[in-house]
């Protein structure tokens, strides 16, 4: 068995770094740019090419490239029964099988970011032709990077799209507006980052470990009257928890909108 991988963009080079780390798996990336397929051929030690090879029943094709090229990358593409794994958002799977000859044996993944350095989350939901050994080898291989969840539904793809999709950008957001209010208290650029930083990965750890609720951890550093309450109540009166649910749905909006432009294709 090979896992091959149709695009060698972030993601595809964080799965594919990923199962290289863990071993067991024969991994071949195709790509356009030889620039590209070089760097992953020496970073990676897996097998480069421009254009995908033939492909067996037995083989997991990993479609990753972006979702606007993808009909366009899969014309002509012949799965040979192969197990085929798609990370683009707002492809559905109806709308994948029709660019693929008909072929239901398909698993849609939403990964993350985080999956480069092993903390991803993926959603995973599978075609009524993927059976249970299909699901077990898309979960081991998405496990390479991280935590998995399967999802009840296909619909549910646009919801985690939402929530840990694009979710490490929000945090990055946050982050981003801490530094800067460091920034404006008079720390220097470089300070004010280690500060930011030291502060959202000691919070994620102090959570992990301790299991409690997060309106729990808020509340043990809150005491009524106090800074962190001065700060909590400028919060909520600037609505900052409507902002982000509001953030949230115009990504899942986002997301159908794409999907419904894509199946009109």
């Amino acid at each position: 068995m090979t896992i091959y991988f149709l695009g060698g963009g972030n993601m595809a080079e964080a799965i594919a770094g990923g199962l290289v780390k863990q071993g067991g798996y024969h991994v071949h990336i195709a790509n356009r740019g030889a620039g590209k397929r070089e760097r992953l051929a020496r970073e990676l030690g897996v097998q480069v090419s421009e254009k995908l090879p033939g492909l067996s029943a037995d083989d997991v094709l990993v479609l990753a490239v972006k979702p606007q090229d993808m009909q366009a990358a899969c014309a002509g593409l012949q799965t040979s029964g192969a197990l085929v794994l798609s990370v683009a958002a707002g492809l559905s799977i109806d709308t994948l099988s029709r660019w693929l000859g008909g072929t239901r044996r398909i698993v849609r993944v939403m990964p993350n970011t985080p999956s480069k350095v092993g903390l991803g989350v993926s959603g995973l939901f599978a075609a009524d032709g993927a059976d249970e050994a299909d699901k077990r080898l898309a979960q081991n291989i998405m496990a390479a990077v991280g935590e998995t969840v399967w999802l009840e539904n296909e619909a549910q793809m646009h919801a985690i799209t939402g929530i840990t999709g694009s979710g490490p950008a929000y945090v990055f957001y946050l982050m981003n507006a801490l530094q800067a209010a460091a920034v404006q208290q008079g720390f220097d650029e470089k300070t004010a980052r280690s500060l930011s930083l030291a502060t959202f990965k000691g919070a994620a750890a102090l959570a992990e470990s301790s299991g409690e609720d997060f309106s729990t951890l808020q509340q043990n550093v809150t005491s009524k009257g106090g800074t962190t309450f001065a700060a909590v109540e400028a919060f909520n009166a600037h609505r900052l928890p409507e902002a982000i649910e509001a953030g949230v749905n115009a990504c899942v909006a986002r997301s159908q909108e794409m999907a419904q432009q894509f199946e009109a294709v």
